[in-house]
């Protein structure tokens, strides 16, 4: 099958501008290939990401993982870690397993793949590399005050109007 297409924009390109700050990871490096372990086929790990510099306002996170290039009209969430506690600046790798290994009230919602966890990279094999945008949203509330069994969509709609800063780190990622 043919999946030639159009490359999609840079995803928070097309929302209201907003201040950066800075996201780091001991496991990614901005435009650089993800490491397998991270990929579903390497089984899906979590890598560990850091921020720091967000404002003052700020008084929660919603950490995510978004590919752009996915062969749908939507883009394929792969990882959405919603009201993240001011104090945590930090997820370790394979925190993403599960709601348990989660600071405080953080929860998952469900990934484009139905779980309530991290989904690692996976490209359609032979397609182009995915650009897989891992991002922190820092908001100006303490909770976005959403169901787990809501939609990536609804979450993110939701933290649109709540986002004071947003920082993204984007790794790539393709299968033979």
């Amino acid at each position: 099958m043919d999946l030639s297409r159009p490359v999609a924009p840079e995803p928070y390109s097309l929302l209201p501008a907003v201040p950066s700050f800075t996201l780091t990871s001991d496991d990614l490096t901005e435009g650089a290939p993800l490491g397998a372990e991270f990929s579903a086929e390497g089984g899906s790990t979590s890598p560990h990401l850091a921020w720091s510099g967000f404002p003052d306002t700020t008084q929660s996170f919603l950490v995510s993982m978004f590919d752009p290039d996915a062969p749908v009209p939507s883009g394929w969430w792969h990882w959405n870690v919603v009201d993240v506690p001011l104090e945590v600046t930090e997820l370790e790798q394979g925190d993403g397993s599960s709601d348990l290994m989660l600071p405080g009230a953080a929860f998952h919602v469900r990934n484009d793949g139905g779980e309530f966890d991290y989904l690692g990279a996976a490209p359609p094999k032979g397609d182009r590399p995915h650009r897989y945008v891992f991002a922190v949203h820092a908001l100006d509330v303490d909770t976005l005050d959403l169901d787990p069994e809501v939609s990536p969509a609804v979450v993110h709609f939701t933290a649109v109007f709540h986002t004071v800063a947003r920082a993204t780190l984007t790794a790539t990622f393709q299968l033979g």
